[in-house]
């Protein structure tokens, strides 16, 4: 390990001889900031071109960018956050407890639209590779490695697919988490804790993250603090889905209970088939042999990696298909984790006596970041590289001129494809949600996402038979409708 406390001068966070870096421990090599935060910028930008030409051009994946923007624009206007995408009057607290996102709301008085979101997921995101790049730096002591682990991480399955999924509020939990893992590698356990302690505030199941996190404090010897951090995350996980959200619910209780599915009441004989159906499926576990194969499976070498087990627990016993693969956003947080335990493996294994292994040690980071390359080539980042994601398509011009036509200010039941373009400045239901509520116009993806819509007036009647409504703007794509 070199030693940098005999240096007179060396390299300040900018990059510039001459400067002493007195706040570093001792043993960790210097690592300047510039490299690391160009690559987060360039990074930043690349998330959020693709997240930005997905939105301009029409093509979000599902509901959540139109949810998160209504309750961060109910949080910037001081509100309660209610989305009625959900359901007229819904509380999003009575879903999922992400209280978090209110700290979006200063970005959105700036920039009032759900593209702020976007923006500022791509930042997050961004951020884990300044603390993945310069950590891998400064314990294994080469920059090579520590920028090349920030362009594995950077380039990550689990990343790219996040940002192809629109916002989520795991955005925050990864910085964090990343920031948890280096001030474990770096025996700050105050910090540590201080770090994991609010990922209870991002989602209802971080709890359980933050108590594995005591786990490993307990097992680095901190068997206080860890046994204190690990009760405070069970017991804010038990508070959140047994009491927070439940009072925020309009059925009180905790929905996604729901995701397990259980067969006789929750006998032995139910939990079985599901304890059985997560350990039989090949989805899960090329999900598991993916995470691993990243880090050259050096990461199991670590006792970072049990901080991975809680997502991966849910999501092997979650009967929901959208759970177990490599797609959405929920392998974004475990990123982090398991790039900072490679740099932990790659550390234990270079005194190892079996000479094989420590010679797997000096190269498994370049093996690592060969790997995030090859893989990226079928990533969604690729897609920037093609001239054809930048053209605007019939539908895409379709569908501007229908949220066009529907007046600002006014309240609007939407199709998915529609819904974030509208929530900035109207108040908006979902067409499956909106049993109760009478909206002042109707805006319908005519092939839309469940069904083909021939007759947009006779759709309206159905969903709405209080009112009388009439078409004010179709193409071959969407109609607006008004009430009468």
């Amino acid at each position: 390990m070199l030693d940098v406390q005999n240096r007179s001068a060396e390299e300040d966070a900018t990059g510039n001889p001459g400067a002493a870096r007195a706040e570093e421990p001792a043993g960790l090599a210097p690592a300047p900031l510039r490299p690391y935060l160009i690559l987060a910028g360039i990074l930043c930008g690349l998330y959020f071109l693709y997240s930005w030409v997905q939105y301009a051009h029409f093509r979000t994946p599902s509901w959540d960018l139109g949810i998160f923007g209504q309750s961060v624009r109910a949080y910037a206007e001081l509100r309660a956050p209610v989305v009625d995408i959900k359901g007229p009057g819904f509380h999003i607290l009575g879903d999922h407890f992400s209280p978090v996102t209110a700290l979006l709301a200063p970005l959105y008085w700036i920039w009032p639209s759900p593209v702020a979101l976007l923006f500022g997921q791509a930042a997050l995101f961004a951020s884990g590779a300044v603390i993945v790049g310069r950590t891998a730096q400064q314990i294994l002591g080469s920059r090579a490695a520590g920028i090349g682990l920030a362009v594995a991480y950077g380039l990550s399955w689990g990343i790219q697919e996040a940002v192809k999924s629109d916002f989520h509020e795991i955005a925050f939990a990864v910085p964090m988490l990343a920031l948890t893992c280096r001030a474990l590698l770096l025996g700050r356990w105050t910090a540590a804790v201080a770090w994991s302690a609010p990922l209870v505030l991002v989602k209802e199941d971080m709890g359980l993250t933050v108590s594995m996190v005591g786990v490993v404090l307990f097992l680095k010897g901190q068997k206080r603090l860890g046994a204190a951090l690990a009760g405070f995350g069970a017991a804010a996980f038990a508070l959140t889905v047994l009491v927070l959200i439940p009072a925020a619910s309009r059925v009180g209780e905790y929905d996604y209970w729901s995701k397990i599915e259980k067969t006789g009441e929750g006998t032995e004989t139910s939990f079985s088939q599901v304890i059985g159906d997560a350990l039989t499926s090949g989805e899960r576990w090329e999900m598991v042999i993916f995470l691993l194969a990243i880090t050259g499976f050096l990461a199991l070498r670590s006792p970072l990696t049990l901080i991975v087990l809680p997502t991966l627990g849910w999501r092997f016993l979650s009967q929901d298909p959208n759970h177990w693969g490599m797609h959405w956003h929920y392998s974004a947080i475990l990123m982090p984790v398991v790039f900072l335990a490679l740099v932990d493996g790659v550390r234990s294994v270079r005194t190892s006596p079996r000479a094989w292994l420590a010679s797997y040690g000096k190269v498994v980071v370049p093996v690592a970041t060969a790997v995030a390359l090859v893989l990226a080539v079928n990533l969604p980042l690729r897609e920037l590289l093609k001239p054809e994601t930048y053209r605007t398509d019939t539908r895409t011009e379709q569908a501007r001129a229908a949220v066009d036509a529907v007046p600002e200010g006014v309240s609007v039941e939407a199709d998915v494809s529609l819904l974030a373009h509208l929530t900035a400045d109207h108040r908006v239901y979902w067409v499956g949600t909106s049993k109760g509520a009478t909206p002042d116009y109707l805006a319908y993806d005519l092939r839309g996402w469940s069904q083909q819509v021939s007759d947009p007036v006779q759709l309206a009647t159905q969903l709405h038979p209080e009112a009388r409504y009439e078409i004010v703007h179709r193409s071959e794509g969407f109609a607006v409708l008004k009430r009468m």
